[in-house]
């Protein structure tokens, strides 16, 4: 824990960091949220399926682009506007549920919204990456981001669903709207740790100011292939073209796009499970128990100096993760569905951690966001997908059917995490190489 404290203590590194807590807290009850709402007004889990992935699809083709320009511009020249409209949007949503309009509304405002929110996550990741001062610091900061957005998954549902079966059926998309404004204007603010624009064209943009080298981000030398964890993008410094195209990138994000189908399964079919089971609340709780392992899972990671290489965390977090989802078809009540979600859920942060370490390797530091919001892009696009395709199977066949979502997303991303093991390691044992030559080449 030393680590934490550590960090928290760099100048201005608490502040962001509570400031995209709040941010993304509202995004946390968003899913089952509308769910709750849709399902509670329009009576069908086909359309709240469908409503989630457009949100999430816009989300999705929202992030790359916005963090495209917010490395060209800047966090808050970019982000503030946007999240105030994306705010905006979602406030109408939920004035037009209330008032029971038309289905194409609801999706016009969800897509909308979806489409200004940004990753508030991986804009903190890039301040922490231009505020670290060594490699340790800044994978203590990437496994605390991943706790701490897990634990926004532990609170979030709990109070969406108590507003949204106690308040009202639109309540639990009350606080997202308040809170990702609010949030907004205090993180976006900040700018002594927004990290500064570089021309694309600077080869030296790779290394942010004050911060010698991440990885080591304060110059700390000789890191080898596998002690690269995060260390700041040295792997994709000569590569100019689609940042997803960067050598590495692309499995790592179609991987999450998987593992993001069995999320959004998971979202709509656990409130449906839970329903068929006698009590629709308790889909708060079991849906927090996951993300409960899963916090607590992050925050032992990131205290952990690992000797095994990234690309081998990489494929045997997968592994566990791919495990954990094949179980979810035979669960048989609300209780075991709950205790197996805080064991499976501890494989899902240190899954994401290395997930967004293998990014900060294998990109420019200088496209880093970018980099970054693929990660993001990958899991709403497949959470999209996976509440569509759940909340069909729900209307048609049943919950348990819908389960089965989940078995097959985790499959198909074991399988591409496996079958590019060996890309994945040669990007990083090249990013390594390259920070090794640019050290001699500048004199460090």
């Amino acid at each position: 824990m030393r680590l934490y404290a550590e960090i928290l203590r760099l100048p201005g590194a608490a502040a962001f960091c509570v400031a995209a807590l709040v941010t993304r807290a509202g995004g946390a009850m968003m899913s089952i949220g509308t769910v709750m709402m849709i399902t509670g007004i329009y009576g069908s889990y086909g359309l709240a399926g469908a409503v989630v992935a457009v949100n999430g699809v816009g989300w999705s083709i929202g992030a790359a682009f916005l963090g495209n320009l917010v490395d060209r511009y800047g966090q808050r020249r970019i982000m503030l506007p946007s999240s105030l409209i994306s705010c905006g949007s979602l406030g109408l949503l939920v004035v037009a549920g209330s008032l029971r309009l038309a289905p194409w509304t609801l999706f016009l405002l969800t897509f909308i919204s979806g489409a200004t929110a940004g990753t508030v996550g991986a804009y903190a990741r890039a301040r922490w990456a231009f505020v670290a001062r060594n490699q340790g610091q800044l994978h203590a900061a990437l496994s605390l981001e991943s706790t701490l957005d897990e634990l926004t998954f532990v609170v979030g549902p709990v109070v969406a669903t108590v507003l949204a079966t106690q308040v009202a059926d639109i309540a639990g998309l009350i606080p997202p709207v308040v809170l990702g404004a609010l949030g907004a204007l205090w993180f976006y603010n900040q700018r002594a740790t927004e990290p500064p624009v570089r021309p694309r064209a600077s080869v030296s943009a790779s290394v942010p100011d004050g911060a010698e080298a991440v990885g080591g981000v304060g110059g700390g030398g000789g890191a080898s292939a596998g002690e690269v964890d995060g260390a700041g993008g040295a792997g994709g410094i000569g590569y100019h073209g689609p940042i997803l195209f960067s050598p590495g990138v692309l499995p790592v994000a179609v991987a999450t796009l998987l593992v993001g189908i069995g999320f959004g399964a998971i979202d709509v079919s656990v409130v449906a499970a839970v329903e068929a089971w006698g009590n629709k609340a308790d889909a708060s709780w079991v849906l927090a128990l996951m993300s409960l392992g899963s916090a607590l899972a992050g925050l032992l990671y990131g205290t952990k100096v690992w000797r095994l290489s990234l690309p081998k965390r990489w494929v045997i977090s997968m592994t566990a993760l791919a495990a954990g989802f094949a179980c979810y078809p035979v669960m048989p009540s609300a209780v075991v569905l709950g205790i197996f979600g805080f064991v499976a859920g501890a494989t899902v942060a240190p899954t994401f951690i290395n997930a967004n370490s293998l990014v900060q390797v294998m990109v420019p530091n200088r496209r880093l966001t970018e980099g970054l919001a693929w990660i993001a892009t990958g899991v709403g696009v497949g959470c999209a997908a996976g509440a569509a395709i759940a909340g069909r199977l729900i209307d048609a066949y049943g919950y348990r059917v819908a389960f089965f979502t989940v078995l097959t997303a985790g499959a198909g991303a074991l399988a591409i995490t496996v079958l590019s093991a060996k890309a994945v390691n040669r990007a990083v044992r090249a990013g390594a190489a390259e920070r090794g030559a640019m050290r001699r080449r500048d004199g460090g």
